[in-house]
């Protein structure tokens, strides 16, 4: 342990943390970023395939990245930013789905979000209350939105996913985002491997009990994932309102299986592909992403969950008899598996990214607001309308820093 006195205590280091700690330590505040992992980056993990392509594991797209502070972030670092349109914003590959049932999917699609759109100033509700009863491409809009929220759509507030933000503008880091986001923490200081196991804000001086020892603080930032949150004995004297909120915004589930394709230029790059049309429980396969002879397939909600319990082998065959469905038996000869993570399974995320269960939207706000000026809440799910991205993450962490730092400085936070 690198100290055990700070005057602020920032606990997980992903993006929000990471976020807060460069804001507090840039401010010449005292403070030590305490991480679980032996790496720093969350959720936002970048690996490497045998040829040294990025592969993001985690959050893969600079959403909104117009106003996408990563952006910048990257741009700093020397990153290469592709501005590729993502393959949502395009026509699917015709194979198993044609072009004039994709038009009419896409009019039903609209048409529910019109619907949603409705229930902005009425009582909140699952957002599947708002699929059109027995209409032919429900199933398929939910599977999309597993992938957007990581749960089904009976399971989503339809406030929550109305609030949701997006400018529409996507694109992606060639180097991997993972690799921005934790390299936004050089210079911060940092200790890796060592899981917070309670935060003591009983007394005059917060104890941060960590695997590691007993680190006090005047104050601190807590940015972890949303199931931490949830456990009753994580703080003492126990938090009430915030195991609520926190039970009140569960992690969904999304995991992306990289696989190699041979003979990869028969199609065009970052083009996608369902795998049904037919059936919410499907996955969605990105071909050639940055034209490299792959395919990153998408598991979402449900789905996920259940192929998570067979492990990595699962994913696979999964895949593969949803490929060799669309192209023929033997497609399955062109493929092999690279990489996956198993989000739901990592004990310091326990799936990818939050969603509001019906009724509970406003749980976000109560999740944020800090407790008796020490305790600070940061993380995707603190952030009202960029919830389940990175770049929500960033901001909630800097408020929090900034109200930290106005407190110091005797401002009006």
């Amino acid at each position: 342990m690198p100290k055990d006195h700070v005057e602020v205590a920032v606990v997980g280091g992903g993006a929000a943390g990471i976020a807060a700690a460069r804001r507090l330590h840039e401010a010449g505040i005292d403070c030590l970023l305490i991480e679980a992992r032996e790496r720093l980056g969350g959720r936002a993990w970048t690996v490497h395939d045998p040829q040294g392509h990025a592969l993001d594991l985690g959050c893969g797209w600079l959403h909104s990245a117009d106003r996408n502070p990563w952006c910048t972030i990257a741009r700093t670092q020397g990153l290469t930013i592709d501005p590729t349109p993502p393959p949502w914003a395009r026509a699917a590959l015709p194979a198993a789905f044609p072009f004039p049932l994709q038009h009419e999917f896409f009019g039903a699609q609209q048409a529910f979000y019109e619907r949603l759109e409705r229930v902005k100033d009425m009582e909140d509700r699952p957002a599947a209350d708002l699929l059109e009863p027995g209409n032919r491409w429900n199933a398929l809009i939910v599977a999309i939105h597993t992938f957007v929220s990581g749960a089904e759509l009976e399971c989503v507030s339809a406030h929550d996913l109305l609030r949701y933000d997006d400018s529409g503008v996507n694109w992606r880091l060639v180097q991997g985002y993972g690799t921005a986001v934790a390299a936004h923490g050089a210079g911060v200081p940092v200790v890796l491997g060592c899981p917070v196991q309670r935060i003591d804000h009983g007394g005059r001086r917060l104890r941060v009990e960590t695997a590691r020892g007993t680190i006090e603080a005047e104050r601190a930032v807590i940015a972890v994932p949303t199931p931490m949150l949830a456990r009753e004995d994580f703080f003492a004297p126990p938090l009430a309102d915030k195991v609520a909120a926190a039970q009140a915004l569960p992690l969904g589930l999304d995991d992306k299986l990289f696989l190699s394709l041979e003979q990869a230029q028969e199609f065009e790059a970052d083009t996608r592909l369902f795998g049904r049309i037919d059936r919410a429980a499907t996955a969605a396969y990105h071909l050639r992403p940055f034209g490299r002879p792959q395919i990153e397939a998408y598991f979402g909600g449900s789905l996920a969950a259940d192929l998570e319990r067979g492990g990595e082998r699962a994913f696979f065959a999964f895949a593969t008899a949803e490929l060799c469905g669309v192209f023929g038996s033997a497609f399955a000869r062109r493929l092999k598996p690279i990489r996956i993570h198993l989000w739901g399974a990592d004990p310091f995320a326990r799936g990818s990214y939050s969603y509001a269960r019906p009724g509970k939207a406003d749980c976000r706000d109560a999740l944020a607001a800090p407790v008796d000026e020490r305790l600070y809440f940061a993380g995707e799910a603190c952030s009202r309308h960029d919830f389940s991205t990175a770049h929500g993450a960033w901001l909630t962490g800097v408020a929090a820093a900034d109200r930290i730092i106005a407190l110091k400085r005797g401002l009006q936070p």
